[in-house]
Formats: C-alpha cells, sequence, structure tokens
C-alpha cells in the first residue's frame, strides 16, 4: 500500500512542487499518474523512494513510514520498490546481462543464483536472446525492456515506471504497457506516469490527475 496524506513539497523560496496530495493506491492496483510536464508526477516518485522528504505530510509504504524511516533502512525499503527512470539509466559500457545483474551484485548474491535470475527476469520480458548485446545495439522498446527488467530483479512490490513509453511509437508504446499490466496481474502494484492518453484510455485503469502541484482526478476510467 502507498499512503500520502496531505503532502506538500516546496523547492526554495517560491516554488511549490506539490500542494496537500492525498492518496492512497492499495496493493495489487496498477495507477495511471497524468498530467502536464511539471504537474509534480516525477516529485510524487522521488517521494515515494525517499530521494526526497516533504515539506510537510506523511508518506507510508506498506509498514514503512517514510519521514521517520532511519537512513540504514532506506536500501532495504528501495528494495521493494522497482523504479523505471525516465532516462533508463543504463551503462552503455556494461552488456544487458551487466546491466540488469548490477542490483543483485550490490547485495552480494551468489554468482550462480545471479545468473539464472537475471535470465528468468530477462525472459519474462520477452529479451533474453539479447542479453550479451549493449544498449547500442537495441532499439527503443527493447532498452525499455531491460529498464524494466532490471526494476524487476529484486522482485519488488511496488513498480514504478515514469513515462516508459514516452519515446516510442504507437505499437511499441502498447506493448511495453501489455507487459507492464501482465506484470500487475502477477500482483505487483504498478504506478506509471504517463502524457498518452489513448494508453490510459484503451486500458481501463484507475487514473490520478495533476495540474500545478495539485491532485484534479482520481477515476477509474471504463474502456
Amino acid at each position: 500500500m502507498i499512503k500520502l496524506e496531505k503532502v506538500s513539497k516546496k523547492f526554495g523560496i517560491g516554488y511549490n512542487a506539490l500542494f496537500d496530495i492525498n492518496l492512497s493506491i492499495e496493493k495489487g492496483e496498477f495507477v495511471f499518474l497524468v498530467g502536464p510536464t511539471g504537474s509534480g508526477k516525477t516529485t510524487i516518485f522521488r517521494l515515494i523512494i525517499r530521494e526526497l522528504l516533504p515539506t510537510e505530510g506523511s508518506i507510508i509504504i506498506d509498514e514503512w513510514d517514510i519521514i521517520n524511516l532511519p537512513k540504514q533502512k532506506i536500501p532495504h525499503l528501495r528494495k521493494k520498490i522497482g523504479v523505471v527512470f525516465q532516462d533508463l539509466k543504463l551503462l552503455k559500457d556494461r552488456t544487458i546481462f551487466e546491466n540488469v545483474v548490477l542490483p543483485l551484485e550490490v547485495i552480494n548474491i551468489k554468482p550462480v543464483e545471479a545468473k539464472q535470475r537475471v535470465e528468468e527476469v530477462l525472459e519474462s520480458v520477452g529479451i533474453l536472446e539479447h542479453r550479451d548485446k549493449f544498449p547500442v545495439q537495441l532499439s527503443g522498446g527493447e532498452l525499455q525492456r531491460v529498464a524494466i527488467a532490471r526494476a524487476l530483479i529484486l522482485s519488488p512490490d511496488i513498480l514504478l515506471a515514469d513515462e516508459p513509453t514516452g519515446n516510442l511509437d504507437d505499437d511499441t508504446s502498447w506493448e511495453i504497457v501489455k507487459l507492464l499490466s501482465a506484470i500487475n496481474e502477477k500482483g505487483t502494484t504498478i504506478l506509471m506516469a504517463t502524457h498518452d492518453t489513448d494508453i490510459v484510455k484503451k486500458l481501463g485503469k484507475r487514473i490520478i490527475g495533476l495540474d500545478k502541484g495539485r491532485m484534479v482526478k482520481d477515476e477509474k476510467h471504463k474502456k
């Protein structure tokens, strides 16, 4: 569960990124976060992974009180939350396998176990055959699948996807959204930020709308 209560975020003097956000997302939900650039979507993501702290309000992620979470507990929180970043953050000098295995190496998973886990995740997102290629050799849709695989590698309860279809054509965008939907059907809570109104309408999931830092919509769209 994700719960934001009366959350506001200010940056410096005079810039309010979020105003009084009240939002609850239940385990297993698929929620679209929509709104124009600068509406606060990415700020909400950064708050959820505790990259930022709110100026006011409270944030609860499952049993974690984000505001009062000790620094040493932050890595444990982030294991629960996979993130597909808008700029992907893939390492260009490493193969697809090396990019995806990195989080497992950081937590000292044994190489044999890590190899098996990476292969399973790459297969689940449909790019196992590209494991030994470098990012420059893959298409935009394939790179998104790599980023999703890396986000899933620690078996998170929550997946945050920040504009995962932003630079893709319509057919490839729909393939990525169908992949995220399949991941959601297996129990992972998904919060996806997007500008793509066609995909939002087609999938028929809950929509949270933001505008200039304020929550202006919370509805279930009908297919």
